[in-house]
Formats: structure tokens, C-alpha cells, sequence
């Protein structure tokens, strides 16, 4: 039962790399990219939230509109790991599925497998791809103090390294843990 693991959509970041509003660019079926990031996400954790920059009023009402509750990060241009402090402070929880909105590709079940992992037990989980580590990342409740103080780019990547004895690995048949868009050219990745 996965009824109290809350989904965590990041959806702060600037898109520099991009150039420009990447999490509105369209993905395969033209839905904006965030829109299918947020769509895979719920599907998993009804109780999902997203983390938004001030002022992107246009990308909250449609994360908005597909079922998430919108969390505003005033302090996004500090990073990735300020986004997922704010999220998991505004989300009491037994532990939190963090998913990136530029990760759109990502199957409901692999979220939904990560969840299941924190829910029986799994201090820390992640999908593995043909031996990839990918997204997105589950965080047992544990860990809460640790995530709400996070700043900078890291996210949490320094507690999977103080704790990767305690990762439990799913191996998934899902090339979607592994596809980030980041550049224009990244919307034309095959094969998910």
C-alpha cells in the first residue's frame, strides 16, 4: 500500500540548457513535457505535488489542472536541492518518490515500483536500466531532516552516497529512467 508515499514533480529549474521554457516544450504526442512528466507521476501517486518557480503561473495551471498541488520554491535559483527541500517540507509523509519534469518518458509502474519498495520497508530506492541507475529516486521518511535542508544543485545524490548500502536497486524494463531532456536535440531520443 502506497497510500502515504507522496510523489515529488521538480519543476523549478530555468531550462538554460534548453534555451528556454523547456517543461512546456511539446513531447511525443504534444503535451508538454512537464504535463507528461506530471501524468506518469500521478498515475502512480495520486498524492503528488509539484515544486514550481515564482511567477510560472502558466506551468501551475497546468500541473495544476492534471491533479498535482502546486508548491512555489522562492528560493529556486539556489538549486535543484532547494526544490526538493520545499517539496518534502510541504508533503508529510512516509517517504517521497522524487521525479524530475524534464524525465517525461518514465512508466507509471517503475514510479509505482519505487513506491512499493519505500512502502515495504526500502530506506532509499531507484530503478535500474540495463545496469543504469535512473529515475526517480524514493526516500523513506528517515531522511526527512536530511531532505529539507538540502540546498545547491545536488539534490540528494550526498545522502545515496552516505547511504548506498541501504539503496534498494529495481531492475525495470523501462529506458524512460534514463531519458532527461536537457537539450532541443533530447525530444527526438528513440526507443521510449
Amino acid at each position: 500500500m502506497t497510500s502515504n508515499i507522496v510523489g515529488v514533480l521538480l519543476a523549478a529549474g530555468r531550462g538554460e540548457r534548453f534555451g528556454g521554457h523547456k517543461l512546456l516544450a511539446p513531447w511525443r504526442d504534444g503535451t508538454a513535457i512537464a504535463v507528461a512528466a506530471a501524468q506518469h507521476l500521478i498515475d502512480a501517486l495520486p498524492n503528488s505535488i509539484a515544486v514550481l518557480r515564482p511567477g510560472d503561473e502558466i506551468l501551475a495551471s497546468l500541473l495544476a489542472a492534471e491533479g498535482l498541488r502546486i508548491v512555489v520554491n522562492p528560493n529556486a535559483d539556489g538549486g535543484m536541492g532547494t526544490s526538493l527541500a520545499r517539496g518534502v517540507a510541504a508533503a508529510e509523509a512516509d517517504g517521497w518518490v522524487i521525479a524530475l519534469a524534464d524525465m517525461p518518458a518514465i512508466r507509471p509502474a517503475t514510479i509505482l515500483a519505487v513506491a512499493e519498495a519505500l512502502a515495504a520497508g526500502a530506506a532509499l530506492a531507484t530503478p535500474v536500466y540495463h545496469g543504469q541507475r535512473g529515475h526517480p529516486i524514493g526516500f523513506a521518511r528517515r531522511f526527512q531532516a536530511d531532505l529539507a535542508a538540502l540546498e545547491g544543485d545536488r539534490g540528494g545524490r550526498d545522502i545515496l552516497a552516505q547511504h548506498s548500502n541501504e539503496l534498494r536497486l529495481i531492475e525495470v524494463d523501462d529506458p524512460g529512467v534514463l531519458v532527461d531532456i536537457d537539450h532541443a536535440a533530447d525530444l527526438t531520443v528513440e526507443g521510449c
